[in-house]
């Protein structure tokens, strides 16, 4: 599991000129999530976001998770994370999951989150055309992935 996560000041996301999910503070995740994955990769990423550090405290240094300041989450599926752009001019994306593996595990990971304390939620609309906007706060922008990809080195 691939996640883009930005800090973001306001974060909107608009299908067909409705908008389905909108934050004002809080994280922005772009959510790729391979043939490989599991509810154990759900899990490991779900957590290690909900808990990471990536928020100043009254010192200005990263100290503070998205827990500790109330913040939301706009949580959006993104399966070209997984492109491949290594050949050609074309990116492959065999190791994307398939819609049915990843839609059900892209839910999983929104339920996890909103499982810590309550955490805010919102969401695109799952293999749709969308329309995203948002405020890079800072900017900071940070990679996450699941344990067995960080494991095997990917």
């Amino acid at each position: 599991m691939r996640v883009v996560l930005q800090r973001a000041k306001e974060a909107s996301v608009t299908v067909e000129g409705s908008v389905t999910g909108a934050i004002d503070h809080g994280l922005m995740l772009l959510v790729g999530i391979t043939h490989e994955d599991t509810e154990k990769d759900v899990t490991y990423t779900a957590d290690k976001i909900a808990g990471l550090r990536v928020f100043e405290d009254e010192n200005n240094k990263m100290n503070l998770s998205i827990q500790d300041t109330g913040g939301s989450i706009l949580s959006v599926s993104q399966f070209t994370l997984y492109g491949d752009c290594r050949k050609g001019r074309r990116p492959n994306y065999m190791q994307a999951a398939r819609p049915e593996q990843a839609e059900a595990l892209y839910e999983q990971f929104n339920d996890r989150l909103r499982s810590h304390h309550g955490l805010t939620v919102e969401t695109g609309a799952f293999g749709e055309m969308m329309d995203v906007s948002f405020t890079n706060d800072g900017p900071v922008t940070l990679i996450v992935e699941s344990e067995p990809a960080v494991r095997n080195g990917s």
